[in-house]
């Protein structure tokens, strides 16, 4: 008899178990089990209207499922929203963003987290701007984001330098999971390369679980260690990095068999 894997041996960071949704009559979601692993690539792939973004948005507490759960480290959570997901140490980055353009690098990096200066021992009122910008300078060299001057306003920033700031942001504030939407949606070739270049460096340096959803599938190839392909609600196939191709994960989201697409 084999080994078990090095992946059966360690425990999920994060899981989700039976998990359904519905909205009305549709079934967006039909009894999803999956595992995400410490220093790992997860791609979620699938056609429109697979289960993708119903998906994330249960696992960054955006939308509560209709029935199943979702474990943290072994401990099952009831996500009422993203706050509480975020203190389980799940961050999302969605394809908007959510920066504040007309602000900088360093306000975006703390946005709802500002930190005041002390004085006499308590707060007084002032940003402690020369601390952010520290931290900020710190978070990005960190997984090696170049923005020379982080007092540039986002506005002012490329589609590529401006994702990097959200992602960064992100990884800021969580130590366990962080939640891909399409980031290289809307970008050229040469920023969509910077990004995934920043998703591998996360994840060599910081160990985080990263969950990537996309529908370009080079990407994914290129980054991911598994691909789960969705396809009408469910999981219908879980691929290891080296065993995916192109033709594979086309077949496994349409239903067709390989070479009937050709």
């Amino acid at each position: 008899m084999s080994p078990p894997s090095p992946v059966a041996q360690r425990q999920p960071v994060l899981a989700a178990r039976g998990i359904h949704q519905r909205f009305g009559g549709v079934h967006a979601l039909r009894g999803i089990d999956l595992e995400l692993f410490p220093g790992e690539v997860l791609a979620l792939v699938g056609d429109n209207g697979a289960g993708k973004s119903t998906l994330l948005k249960i696992l960054s507490g955006n939308n509560r499922p209709t029935s199943g759960e979702v474990l943290v480290e072994g401990r099952a959570h009831e996500f009422k929203n993203p706050a509480e997901a975020s203190a389980a140490g799940i961050a999302t980055v969605y394809q908007d963003l959510a920066l504040a353009l007309d602000l900088d690098v360093v306000e975006n990096m703390f946005l709802g987290r500002e930190v005041s200066v002390r004085g006499a021992g308590r707060l007084t009122g002032h940003l402690d701007r020369a601390l952010m910008a520290k931290r900020t300078r710190e978070a990005l060299d960190r997984v090696h984001i170049r923005i020379p001057d982080i007092e540039a306003r986002c506005v002012d920033l490329s589609g590529g330098q401006r994702q990097a700031v959200a992602i960064a942001r992100a990884v800021t504030w969580c130590d366990k999971v962080l939640l891909l939407d399409e980031p290289t949606a809307a970008l050229g070739v040469e920023q969509q390369q910077e990004v995934l270049n920043l998703i591998t460096s996360i994840r060599e340096r910081l160990d985080l679980a990263i969950v990537l959803v996309s529908h370009q599938l080079s990407h994914v190839l290129e980054v991911a260690d598994r691909i789960a392909v969705l396809r009408q609600g469910r999981i219908v196939r879980v691929f290891d990095r080296d065993e995916a191709t192109s033709s594979s994960l086309v077949a496994a989201i349409t239903g067709l068999t390989e070479g009937d697409e050709e």
